[in-house]
């Protein structure tokens, strides 16, 4: 099996990042965006969906956290295409419920080159310390828009919005993982259509 992992540079007059991202890594991460509550978010998706992920992020924070999240999602998103490589022999498809305390997050992933989000969730408050719990939404769609995946996330239940993000993140990365994942079984291309 090749060596499924990539690394992306973008600059711009808002961002500059620098992200080396693997799928099949064992979770380990080094993180560093400026945005706390946010690389503890990507410390768990990589750590519970066992990806390696490098990353360093500098930001117009003085601004807000718009940017940076955003283009992080961006660069991750492009990174996750990139270490696909074509695809051949992947589960495709994954789904499931992720716990977090009185949280409960559904979430279904198909790697079907066709980005879609469907993001469902009631938040009681608009933040959680200084992060604005409206980026997480930009953050899956960035990432969704540059993986190419279709991806739903549903909060079935929570009050916490720590805990509420927090299953959103975990449950990306167990079941990107799972999705992604060679099955022997599968012999090339996932689709009928011979291509994705």
């Amino acid at each position: 099996m090749a060596d499924r992992k990539a690394s992306i540079n973008r600059k711009t007059n808002e961002t500059d990042i620098e992200l080396t991202f693997s799928i099949d890594g064992t979770g380990k991460s080094t993180i560093a965006t400026g945005v706390a509550f946010f690389d503890h978010m990507l410390n768990l998706m990589t750590t519970h969906g066992l990806f390696d992920l490098h990353l360093k992020a500098k930001g117009d924070l003085d601004v807000d956290f718009h940017h940076t999240v955003e283009d992080v999602g961006i660069c991750l998103g492009q990174a996750f295409r990139e270490a696909l490589g074509d695809a051949k022999g992947i589960q495709r498809f994954a789904s499931g419920l992720m716990p977090m305390d009185e949280t409960l997050c559904q979430v279904a992933i198909d790697i079907s080159n066709r980005p879609y989000l469907s993001f469902v969730a009631d938040f009681p408050k608009a933040k959680v310390g200084a992060f604005d719990v409206e980026l997480a939404e930009e953050f899956f769609r960035a990432f969704v828009n540059n993986a190419r995946i279709n991806l739903h996330i549903e909060l079935k239940s929570g009050t916490n919005l720590h805990h509420m993000i927090e299953a959103c993140f975990k449950g990306l990365g167990v079941f990107l993982d799972q999705a992604s994942v060679i099955n022997p079984r599968k012999k090339g291309i996932p689709s009928t259509k011979g291509a994705l």
